[in-house]
Protein backbone atom coordinates (compact mmCIF):
# COMPACT_ATOMS: atom_id res chain seq x y z
CA UNK A 1 0.00 0.00 0.00
CA UNK A 2 0.88 3.33 -0.60
CA UNK A 3 1.92 6.13 1.57
CA UNK A 4 -0.84 8.84 1.85
CA UNK A 5 -0.26 11.91 -0.15
CA UNK A 6 0.87 14.91 1.97
CA UNK A 7 -1.87 17.38 2.45
CA UNK A 8 -1.43 20.71 0.64
CA UNK A 9 -3.35 23.89 0.28
CA UNK A 10 -3.71 25.47 -3.39
CA UNK A 11 -4.48 28.80 -3.50
CA UNK A 12 -5.65 30.95 -6.43
CA UNK A 13 -7.60 34.31 -6.81
CA UNK A 14 -10.89 32.59 -6.79
CA UNK A 15 -10.77 29.17 -5.23
CA UNK A 16 -8.96 27.68 -2.10
CA UNK A 17 -8.38 23.87 -2.34
CA UNK A 18 -7.89 23.03 0.94
CA UNK A 19 -7.04 19.41 2.30
CA UNK A 20 -10.89 17.98 3.33
CA UNK A 21 -11.89 17.35 6.98
CA UNK A 22 -14.71 17.11 9.11
CA UNK A 23 -14.58 21.00 9.23
CA UNK A 24 -16.26 21.22 5.81
CA UNK A 25 -19.18 18.77 6.56
CA UNK A 26 -22.07 21.36 7.46
CA UNK A 27 -20.75 23.86 4.23
CA UNK A 28 -20.97 20.88 1.90
CA UNK A 29 -23.91 19.69 3.14
CA UNK A 30 -25.81 22.94 2.35
CA UNK A 31 -24.00 23.21 -0.70
CA UNK A 32 -25.32 20.30 -2.02
CA UNK A 33 -29.01 20.87 -1.26
CA UNK A 34 -29.71 24.08 -3.31
CA UNK A 35 -30.67 22.87 -7.21
CA UNK A 36 -29.50 19.22 -7.53
CA UNK A 37 -30.63 18.91 -11.02
CA UNK A 38 -27.44 20.73 -11.78
CA UNK A 39 -25.57 18.20 -10.86
CA UNK A 40 -26.67 15.99 -13.97
CA UNK A 41 -24.90 12.86 -13.86
CA UNK A 42 -22.46 13.32 -11.27
CA UNK A 43 -22.86 11.83 -7.64
CA UNK A 44 -23.25 14.15 -5.06
CA UNK A 45 -24.59 13.58 -1.01
CA UNK A 46 -27.66 14.59 -0.15
CA UNK A 47 -28.65 15.87 3.56
CA UNK A 48 -26.31 15.86 6.62
CA UNK A 49 -25.87 12.23 7.45
CA UNK A 50 -24.93 11.76 3.65
CA UNK A 51 -22.26 14.36 3.59
CA UNK A 52 -21.08 13.14 6.62
CA UNK A 53 -20.87 9.67 5.38
CA UNK A 54 -19.29 10.83 1.63
CA UNK A 55 -16.39 12.93 4.31
CA UNK A 56 -15.32 9.95 6.52
CA UNK A 57 -14.93 7.92 2.93
CA UNK A 58 -12.55 9.60 1.43
CA UNK A 59 -10.90 10.52 4.54
CA UNK A 60 -10.36 6.59 5.04
CA UNK A 61 -9.60 6.40 1.24
CA UNK A 62 -6.90 9.37 1.72
CA UNK A 63 -5.27 7.35 4.98
CA UNK A 64 -5.60 4.18 2.75
CA UNK A 65 -3.05 5.98 -0.22
CA UNK A 66 -5.70 5.95 -2.24
CA UNK A 67 -6.61 9.35 -3.17
CA UNK A 68 -5.88 13.11 -1.90
CA UNK A 69 -9.44 14.98 -1.33
CA UNK A 70 -9.84 18.60 -1.35
CA UNK A 71 -12.97 20.98 -0.47
CA UNK A 72 -13.16 23.85 -2.59
CA UNK A 73 -13.27 27.12 -0.66
CA UNK A 74 -15.22 30.21 -2.23
CA UNK A 75 -12.16 32.82 -1.63
CA UNK A 76 -15.28 35.58 -1.80
CA UNK A 77 -17.20 33.79 1.21
CA UNK A 78 -14.77 31.45 3.03
CA UNK A 79 -17.06 28.28 2.69
CA UNK A 80 -16.90 25.21 1.00
CA UNK A 81 -19.00 25.31 -1.98
CA UNK A 82 -18.04 21.87 -3.46
CA UNK A 83 -15.24 19.09 -3.52
CA UNK A 84 -12.33 17.25 -5.68
CA UNK A 85 -9.68 15.39 -5.57
CA UNK A 86 -6.59 13.11 -7.05
CA UNK A 87 -7.43 9.86 -7.51
CA UNK A 88 -5.92 6.41 -9.66
CA UNK A 89 -2.37 7.65 -8.64
CA UNK A 90 0.03 5.90 -9.64
CA UNK A 91 3.57 5.63 -9.14
CA UNK A 92 6.17 3.98 -11.62
CA UNK A 93 9.29 5.55 -10.72
CA UNK A 94 10.05 4.42 -6.70
CA UNK A 95 9.43 8.12 -5.97
CA UNK A 96 7.12 9.73 -2.77
CA UNK A 97 4.87 11.33 -5.47
CA UNK A 98 3.16 9.97 -7.69
CA UNK A 99 4.18 9.99 -11.65
CA UNK A 100 0.12 9.81 -13.24
CA UNK A 101 -2.96 11.31 -11.31
CA UNK A 102 -6.63 11.43 -12.48
CA UNK A 103 -8.64 14.42 -11.54
CA UNK A 104 -12.01 13.43 -10.45
CA UNK A 105 -15.10 13.13 -7.95
CA UNK A 106 -15.63 17.25 -9.15
CA UNK A 107 -18.80 18.55 -8.02
CA UNK A 108 -19.76 22.26 -7.06
CA UNK A 109 -22.86 24.39 -5.22
CA UNK A 110 -24.92 25.81 -8.40
CA UNK A 111 -24.08 29.08 -6.87
CA UNK A 112 -20.24 28.49 -7.80
CA UNK A 113 -21.24 27.01 -11.14
CA UNK A 114 -20.15 29.19 -14.00
CA UNK A 115 -17.97 31.75 -12.01
CA UNK A 116 -14.85 30.57 -12.67
CA UNK A 117 -14.01 28.09 -9.58
CA UNK A 118 -13.96 24.93 -11.88
CA UNK A 119 -11.30 26.22 -14.24
CA UNK A 120 -8.98 28.07 -11.72
CA UNK A 121 -9.23 24.35 -9.61
CA UNK A 122 -8.44 22.30 -12.52
CA UNK A 123 -5.85 24.73 -12.96
CA UNK A 124 -4.31 24.83 -9.36
CA UNK A 125 -4.49 20.91 -9.29
CA UNK A 126 -2.30 20.53 -12.61
CA UNK A 127 0.11 22.76 -11.78
CA UNK A 128 0.57 21.09 -9.03
CA UNK A 129 0.88 17.50 -10.90
CA UNK A 130 2.84 18.81 -13.21
CA UNK A 131 5.30 21.31 -11.59
CA UNK A 132 5.32 19.64 -8.07
CA UNK A 133 4.96 16.41 -8.48
CA UNK A 134 6.57 16.21 -11.83
CA UNK A 135 3.87 13.93 -12.91
CA UNK A 136 3.65 12.55 -16.64
CA UNK A 137 0.00 12.40 -17.15
CA UNK A 138 -2.71 13.87 -15.29
CA UNK A 139 -6.34 11.91 -16.61
CA UNK A 140 -9.53 13.52 -16.37
CA UNK A 141 -12.54 10.78 -16.98
CA UNK A 142 -16.41 11.64 -17.19
CA UNK A 143 -19.38 9.54 -17.80
CA UNK A 144 -19.69 10.05 -21.90
CA UNK A 145 -23.30 11.33 -22.02
CA UNK A 146 -22.26 14.36 -19.90
CA UNK A 147 -21.99 16.88 -22.83
CA UNK A 148 -21.51 19.61 -20.03
CA UNK A 149 -18.58 18.74 -18.35
CA UNK A 150 -16.95 16.88 -21.42
CA UNK A 151 -17.23 20.55 -22.83
CA UNK A 152 -15.98 22.02 -19.60
CA UNK A 153 -12.74 19.88 -19.80
CA UNK A 154 -12.01 20.37 -23.40
CA UNK A 155 -12.13 23.77 -22.87
CA UNK A 156 -9.38 23.77 -20.69
CA UNK A 157 -7.19 22.01 -23.12
CA UNK A 158 -6.96 18.19 -22.15
CA UNK A 159 -6.50 15.74 -25.10
CA UNK A 160 -9.56 13.34 -25.92
CA UNK A 161 -8.53 9.68 -25.90
CA UNK A 162 -11.44 7.89 -26.01
CA UNK A 163 -14.37 5.62 -24.66
CA UNK A 164 -13.39 3.43 -21.66
CA UNK A 165 -16.38 0.61 -22.24
CA UNK A 166 -18.25 -0.14 -19.21
CA UNK A 167 -16.04 1.32 -17.11
CA UNK A 168 -16.77 2.27 -13.38
CA UNK A 169 -20.36 2.35 -12.50
CA UNK A 170 -23.55 5.13 -13.35
CA UNK A 171 -24.36 7.43 -10.22
CA UNK A 172 -27.40 7.78 -9.14
CA UNK A 173 -29.38 4.35 -10.17
CA UNK A 174 -31.78 1.96 -8.71
CA UNK A 175 -29.37 -0.51 -9.35
CA UNK A 176 -25.70 -0.99 -10.46
CA UNK A 177 -25.16 -0.11 -13.88
CA UNK A 178 -21.95 0.44 -15.61
CA UNK A 179 -21.00 3.48 -17.16
CA UNK A 180 -19.10 4.94 -20.19
CA UNK A 181 -16.42 6.80 -19.77
CA UNK A 182 -15.05 9.84 -21.94
CA UNK A 183 -11.27 9.78 -21.33
CA UNK A 184 -9.23 13.00 -21.40
CA UNK A 185 -5.73 14.03 -20.75
CA UNK A 186 -3.13 16.77 -20.43
CA UNK A 187 0.53 15.14 -20.55
CA UNK A 188 4.07 16.52 -19.20
CA UNK A 189 5.26 17.57 -22.60
CA UNK A 190 2.17 20.07 -23.54
CA UNK A 191 1.97 21.44 -19.95
CA UNK A 192 3.08 24.61 -21.12
CA UNK A 193 0.89 25.15 -23.47
CA UNK A 194 -2.25 23.92 -21.70
CA UNK A 195 -0.86 26.60 -18.90
CA UNK A 196 -0.65 29.42 -21.02
CA UNK A 197 -3.88 28.79 -22.20
CA UNK A 198 -5.60 28.36 -19.19
CA UNK A 199 -3.66 31.23 -17.67
CA UNK A 200 -5.07 33.58 -20.67
CA UNK A 201 -8.44 32.19 -20.33
CA UNK A 202 -8.35 33.39 -16.43
CA UNK A 203 -6.71 36.20 -16.98
CA UNK A 204 -3.79 35.55 -15.35
CA UNK A 205 -0.12 37.13 -16.12
CA UNK A 206 2.18 34.30 -16.64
Amino acid sequence: MAAPLTPVTLTGSRVRLEPLSTDHVADLAEAASADRSTFGLTWVPDGLDATDDYVASLLADHAAGLVLPFAQIDQHTGRAVGCTRYLDLRWWRGRDVPDEVEIGGTWLARSAQGTGINTEAKYLLLRHAFEVYDAWRVQIVTDARNARSRGGIESIGATFEGILRNHRIVADTPSPSPRQAAVYSVIRDEWPDVRTHLQTKMGVQP
